[in-house]
């Protein structure tokens, strides 16, 4: 919610109050103000000019020559936007001055016709061009404007927004009149909402309009004004600068009006064309299966039965709370309206919302909820500012069906509760303050209070929201800082906790930040890297919020590798992290899909940097097994992982390796395939992904504590040929089976393809170390194991020594 700091003032004193100190009261009061800013931030030396004369200039088609008045001084400026013309009052940029993008403003020629400043658009000043609405050229004011004056405050750039995160608990201030009855509670000031007069005639609307509502308690009030004599126009200045603050762009006075009222009460209108409508009978009804209507964005949407939609009796014309119908949109030929003000059921407006993908201010406010005591003031608001700015004739009474208002909400509590849940001490008259502040009504009775809650403070239903209000205006600040009292209760964690814990521990040792990301993907990412590619289609939620968030994950990858590329597009490409997080496996013949807990990573970039004793090293495949290694060390689990090649979708080929434990595949390491890099424009990246819940869950081996070695152990390398399809793991694992008990190590050191072996073979080089902690080894024992292991390995593996 875009919060306008001079618009707010209409309703609630500000004098004394800074935007930065409204932004810092209100965060603090729980609505995180997320960003303020200052639309004119940079701009200097703008004024308002008049054009005096606009001549073409002589060596160009499109460009003019203006005299422009700026008040202390006539100048020359040369101007290509096509709609300036004499005797308009613009803002000019005048010598030395600064627009958007800190552009500086010099004296220049166009084609040899000197120029001494700039006529400007909004767009040129920093306002957005999809809400700018003149972007055609110059921006034109009202002729009362002084020429000479600074232009900021006439076109709002002196103005400070404050963006409010606006959450289903704050959403009593979705609306200027709610944020203003909340500041005002904040700073302990009056609040002054204007009562509007809809300047009825005599005619009755019944007369000539009637509504039934078809869909029970989906539209628990619809109401309907009928206006007539409207001429389609802009709407006033004041009113498309507030617009464009909030970002809405400015459309027409009917239009225009209707969404100022919603920003401003907080109640969605929609205004048909009632000459276009196509009957006299308004009917509020559930959707058919499978029928169609066209919405104001010109698609063709598909309704089911669960869709509530507006009609002339016939053909659906809007789909209820979300947007209109094509059929019926205001034109420039309207000139009568249909105003509609209404409640719809937040579910079913969400459902519809999301469904049809089409998320809009409107529905975004039936979903949080609204005032349902507000609905009624809307409509005569808008009907007020039509009189006032669209010659509109305001037929009397409202034609509906429902009840207007409900009863208010009532809360008994003891009031030494909110001490007791706040740890505070606050006196009665403190709370009673509060709460009045807030606008209610507070009674007491004994040492019971009975609070009546008004209609706009709709999330406000039990003692527990009472504590909570009178919370956070006292200021959670405020309130001391104490221990809990009471016996202590000691808490241990699982063997499950622990280990993951220490898994997170030796992630981060090894220089990798824990992430965490979204369970919830796109159908094309879903299935993508999963450890155990499934046959089954990807588990989908019903009512997703958006399309990039409907399917559950199988892997925790595609979104790591997201991360990587986010971080990568901020000039950060030394990337290391990893996420211990859920995954989901579909299950045939069930709806619901199988937990499971897997680590992943992804690593790009340098391991370290580059400094006087050389250049950074890369990351590459070994950097990523070994810290894969180091998880199954800790966990004791070494002597049962094995390492095979493997080749997976979207990983490198010559790079990429299955993780077996017991021989049973549990995950997977490896480079990104080269496509997926340039696709993603990622350098370099390297992933893993280990199905970690089994192994945290099952019996651990015992730790096994060693004292320091006295006596001393023997080493011997051998350098084995061997053909290049056998892997160094083979190798490994003939060695250590058949070194028990005395061989302690094994580590392969060096491997070498060329000219002293034959093309299909390479040499690979261990390092052997024997040791037993009771005596010291002979060579003549040591020897024995050694050619023990040599024809082992000549037997299984087709090895021979080199020479």
């Amino acid at each position: 919610m875009l919060v306008s700091y001079k618009w707010l003032k209409d309703y609630v004193d500000l004098d004394g109050v800074t935007p930065e100190e409204l932004a810092d009261q209100i965060t603090n009061a729980g609505i995180e103000v997320e960003h303020l800013s200052y639309p004119g931030e940079g701009l200097k030396g703008i004024v308002i000019g008049k054009v005096l004369t606009c001549e073409p200039h002589p060596d160009s088609d499109h460009l003019h020559v203006c005299q422009v008045d700026l008040g202390s001084e006539t100048v020359q400026i040369v101007c290509g936007a096509p709609n300036v013309a004499a005797g308009q009052k613009v803002p000019v940029a005048t010598n030395g001055a600064r627009i958007a993008g800190n552009v500086k403003i010099r004296r220049s020629k166009f084609r040899g016709v000197e120029s001494n400043g700039m006529l400007c658009a909004l767009s040129e000043l920093g306002v957005d061009k999809a809400l700018a609405p003149y972007e055609d050229g110059i921006y034109v004011f009202d002729d009362d404007v002084r020429v000479g004056q600074d232009a900021l405050p006439y076109l709002n750039l002196d103005d400070a927004i404050l963006d409010l995160d606006i959450l289903v608990s704050s959403a009593h201030c979705m609306n200027m009149i709610g944020v203003a009855h909340e500041v005002a509670a904040i700073l302990n000031r009056p609040v002054h909402i204007p009562v509007p007069d809809p300047h009825e005639t005599d005619e009755y609307a019944a007369e000539k309009v009637s509504v039934t509502v078809g869909a029970g308690e989906k539209v628990p009030y619809y109401g309907a004004r009928l206006i007539e004599g409207i001429r389609i126009a802009p709407s006033p200045r004041w009113m498309q600068l507030r617009l464009i603050a909030a970002g809405v762009r400015p459309i027409s006075n009917v239009v225009d009006i209707s969404n100022y009222v919603m920003l401003e009460y907080g109640q969605p209108l929609h205004t048909f064309d009632f000459g276009t409508f196509g009957s006299d009978r308004v009917l509020v009804r559930f959707a058919g299966q499978n029928e169609t209507m066209k919405t104001l964005d010109g698609q063709e949407r598909k309704l089911t039965i669960e869709d509530i939609v507006i009609t002339n009796g016939k053909e659906a014309v809007a789909v209820a709370g979300v947007m209109g119908g094509e059929s019926s949109e205001i034109t420039g030929s309207t000139g009568k309206v249909l105003l509609e003000s209404a409640v719809f059921d937040p579910i079913s407006i969400r459902k519809t919302a999301a469904r049809l993908q089409m998320r809009t201010d409107a529905s975004s406010r039936y979903e949080k909820g609204i005032d349902r005591n507000r609905v009624t003031q809307a409509s005569d608001r808008a009907a007020e500012l039509l009189t006032k700015y669209a010659y509109a004739r305001v037929l009397k009474g409202i034609v509906e069906q429902g009840e207007r208002t409900v009863p208010e909400t009532v809360i008994t509590l003891p009031w030494q509760k909110i001490n007791r849940v706040l740890g505070a001490d606050l006196s009665l008259d403190v709370i009673r303050g509060i709460l009045t502040r807030l606008g209610f009504k507070v009674d007491k009775k004994g040492e019971t209070i009975r609070v009546t809650v008004p209609a706009r403070r709709f999330d406000v239903s039990i003692p527990e929201d009472l504590v909570e209000e009178v919370g956070r205006i006292y200021g959670y600040d405020h309130i001391p800082a104490t221990l809990p009292e009471g016996e202590a209760i000691k808490a241990s964690l699982t063997q499950y906790q622990e280990l993951t814990r220490r898994t997170e521990l030796l992630m981060e040792s090894a220089g990798l930040t824990q992430a965490y990301t979204y369970s919830l993907t796109t159908d094309e990412h879903a299935a993508a890297y999963a450890v155990h590619p499934s046959s089954e289609k990807p588990v989908k939620v019903l009512s997703p919020m958006s399309e990039e968030h409907a399917v559950l994950r199988q892997s925790i990858v595609p979104q790591l590798i997201d991360v990587v590329s986010y971080h990568l597009n901020r000039q950060m490409p030394d990337t290391a992290l990893y996420e211990i997080g859920k995954v989901f496996i579909p299950k045939a013949g069930s709806p619901r899909p199988e937990e499971e807990e897997h680590l992943a990573g992804a690593i790009a970039g340098s391991r370290s940097e580059r400094n006087w004793e050389g250049e950074a090293l890369p990351v590459d495949f070994f950097t990523v097994k070994g810290i894969v290694e180091k998880v199954f060390d800790s966990l004791s689990l070494s002597d049962r992982i094995d390492y095979l090649p493997a080749k997976r979708a979207g990983l490198h080929p010559g790079q990429t390796a299955d993780i077996l434990f017991d021989g049973k595949v549990i995950g997977y390491l490896g480079a990104l395939h080269p496509a997926v890099q340039k696709e993603a424009d990622l350098n370099e990246t390297f992933v893993f992904e280990i199905a970690i819940e089994p192994l945290l869950r099952g019996e651990q081996a015992p730790i096994i504590y060693h004292g320091q070695p006295r006596f001393p152990s023997t080493t011997r390398d051998i350098a084995l040929v061997v053909k290049r399809s056998v892997q160094a793991a083979d190798l490994y694992k003939v060695i250590k089976e058949n070194g028990e008990p005395l061989l302690q190590s094994v580590n392969l050191f060096d491997i070498y393809e060329g000219s002293h072996v034959a093309e299909d073979e390479k040499s690979m080089a261990f390092s052997l170390t024997y040791f037993d902690p009771e005596r010291t080894l002979t060579d003549d024992e040591v020897s024995a194991i050694h050619e023990k292991i040599l024809e082992a390995c000549e037997k299984e593996c087709g090895a021979e020594l080199r020479g």
